[in-house]
C-alpha cells in the first residue's frame, strides 16, 4: 500500500510520528507535512504566491517533507509532485485535539482527508481527544493501522472519507468502536478587543462550548463514553430535506 501521510500540526509534532511509525509496516509511506502548526486551517490552499516544498527529517531521522502551506496543499503536493498520483490512501493526523460536531469544517485534519477525498483516493483524519493538553497517541496510531487495513479490503465510497476521534487513554481504558453521525457542537464565541504596547488594537477570539450532543449516536457523546468514533463524512454537503421542501417554494426572476 502507498499511503500519504500528513497533518495540520506541522511536521514535528508527535502524533505524526506516532502514525507513521504504527503505518510502516502496511508498506510505502511519504509524509509531507506544514513546517509550522496550521490548526484550525480548514480547507484553505495556497494562491497567488510561491508554495515551498523542502526535505525535512521526523523525531527520529526517519525522512519527510516540510512545506510552506496548508494541510490541503500538502496533500496535493504529495499526490502530484512526490508519488505521481500513485496513492491508494491519504492519513491525516494523528491531530493533537478533537475533531467532533461543527468543528469539522475548522480543522485542517479534516480538510486534508478531504482534499484527498477530492482525489480521488480513500482517506481518514484521526484526531486524539484530550484533556489539558495530555495526549496519548499509541492507542489511536495502532487504531489508525488497523483502519487503513479494513479501508485498504472493503474501500470507500466515492467523495467520502472517514473522521476518526479517539479518546486520550490507554488501551485497556477505551471501551470499543462506535460508528458515529456528525455531531451538534455550538460555542458561544467572543471577540476581546486589547492593546499592544504601541497602543495599538488588536483582537483576540475566544468562546466556549455552550451546546453540545448528547444523542447516543453522535461523535461528542461516543468519545465522552470512552469510545472511539468513526464518522463517515460526505463532500457533497446539499441539504436534501430543504431542497425537496423549496420544489413547492414559488419565486419569480
Amino acid at each position: 500500500m502507498r499511503i500519504l501521510l500528513t497533518n495540520d500540526d506541522g511536521v514535528a509534532a508527535p502524533g505524526l510520528l506516532s502514525a507513521k511509525n504504527a503505518l510502516d509496516p502496511l508498506g510505502e509511506v511519504v509524509v509531507v507535512a506544514p513546517e509550522r502548526p496550521r490548526s484550525a486551517s480548514g480547507h484553505a490552499i495556497t494562491l497567488h504566491k510561491p508554495l515551498r516544498l523542502c526535505e525535512a527529517v521526523l523525531a527520529d531521522g526517519s525522512p519527510a517533507w516540510a512545506t510552506s502551506g496548508t494541510p490541503s496543499d500538502c496533500v496535493t503536493l504529495g499526490f502530484d509532485v512526490l508519488m505521481s498520483q500513485r496513492v491508494d490512501l491519504v492519513v491525516a493526523g494523528i491531530n493533537a485535539g478533537a475533531n467532533l460536531g461543527f468543528d469539522l469544517t475548522y480543522s485542517g485534519t479534516v480538510m486534508a482527508a478531504m482534499e484527498g477525498a477530492i482525489l480521488g483516493v480513500p482517506s481518514i483524519a484521526v484526531s486524539v481527544v484530550g484533556e489539558n493538553g495530555q495526549m496519548e497517541y499509541g492507542p489511536a496510531a495502532a487504531f489508525t493501522a488497523n483502519l487503513a487495513r479494513l479501508v485498504e479490503r472493503e474501500g470507500l465510497d466515492r467523495w467520502t472519507l472517514l473522521n476518526v476521534n479517539v479518546p486520550s487513554r490507554s488501551a485497556e481504558e477505551i471501551r470499543g468502536v462506535r460508528f458515529t453521525r456528525q455531531g451538534r457542537t455550538q460555542y458561544d464565541e467572543r471577540v476581546e478587543r486589547r492593546t499592544d504596547p504601541w497602543g495599538r488594537a488588536y483582537y483576540w477570539l475566544s468562546g466556549s462550548l455552550v451546546e453540545d450532543d448528547t444523542d447516543h449516536g453522535s461523535d461528542v457523546q461516543a468519545v465522552k463514553e470512552g469510545y472511539i468514533s468513526v464518522t463517515p463524512v460526505q463532500l457533497d454537503m446539499t441539504a436534501t430535506q430543504l431542497l425537496a421542501r423549496m420544489k413547492d417554494w414559488e419565486i419569480t426572476k
